[in-house]
């Protein structure tokens, strides 16, 4: 080989061990999670927001009233990130679960997925998927805005999904101020996307198939306006102030819990452990 040829070689093989250097070396792609999630104590991280868990384990407390479990293994985070809560018997006593959102919020949409059979459930089992504050009953009746999936006691009814807005039913049923609407049935087995969009002058209220909000099949939908008249919200023997829409107060949280309604039976009517998984929870302000 020529001297000439080899230096050529020579040359080649330094620009490319020189190129080699100047570049990064490959990378394996790794699972970037932006913040932990899981149980720790009496607060769990969930869809990127801490959430305090409600614990009464010795005094019944509402809604039902209800026993409401601090348990660990009854309201977890999975690998997934998504959200178990259950209805389970310890040492001979049912237990609801019940989260509530740290942060405070107010008007805009609410977004919750879930992952269920939301149909074919014991008809004294409640989710609900709601917001609430405690220093808001007397303006406001609580501010609390629901989606909730029952039968409400009735066993063979076959719609399970109920929109409203609270005063409803605290002595005087208000009809006017829920809608339970009727879905091809079926389609509230597996994953569904529920959300309402508050504001001081109109909620609505939408459930998609699937787990994206916005895409999908339209399952269900309804609207609320000032056009309805106003409502007292009575409880404990006392008056809230007459209310079409109530708006948010500075301790309203967002809420997810599932529980029994005792004046039908204090235990699920199928004496079955009930489960139910929320992937995500969205909460966009407006």
């Amino acid at each position: 080989m020529n001297k000439k040829l080899i230096y050529t070689l020579f040359s080649i093989c330094l620009v490319l061990a020189i190129g080699c250097k100047q570049s990064d070396p490959p990378v394996t792609p790794i699972k970037v999670v932006d913040e932990p999630s899981g149980r720790v104590g009496d607060s769990i991280r969930f869809s990127g927001l801490d959430w305090k868990v409600k614990i009464y384990e010795t005094q019944k407390w509402g809604p039902g009233p209800n026993f409401f479990s601090g348990n660990e293994e009854d309201i977890t985070v999975d690998s997934n990130g998504f959200l178990h809560m259950k209805i389970v018997n310890r040492n001979g006593q049912w237990m609801s679960t019940e989260v509530i959102s740290d942060d405070n919020m107010g008007y805009g949409t609410y977004i919750f997925t879930v992952d269920g059979d939301l149909e074919n459930i014991p008809e004294n089992i409640v989710l609900g998927l709601f917001t609430w504050d405690n220093k808001t009953f007397q303006a406001e009746a609580n501010s609390e805005v629901d989606i909730e999936i029952s039968k409400w006691g009735a066993k063979n009814d076959k719609w399970t999904l109920q929109y409203g807005v609270q005063p409803i039913n605290f002595g005087t049923l208000y009809p006017e101020r829920r809608f339970r609407p009727e879905y091809t049935l079926g389609s509230l087995v597996g994953v569904t996307t529920h959300a309402f969009t508050w504001t001081d002058t109109l909620i609505s209220w939408v459930t998609f198939a699937g787990d994206t909000y916005g895409e999908g099949k339209v399952l269900a939908s309804w609207k609320f306006d000032l056009n309805n008249p106003a409502r007292i919200k009575t409880e404990s023997g006392r008056d809230a102030d007459p209310i079409i829409i109530p708006a948010p107060g500075l301790e309203t949280r967002a809420r997810i819990n599932l529980w029994i309604t005792p004046w039908v039976n204090a235990a699920p009517t199928d004496g079955k452990e009930q489960e139910i998984v929320i992937r995500r929870f969205d909460y966009r302000p407006i």
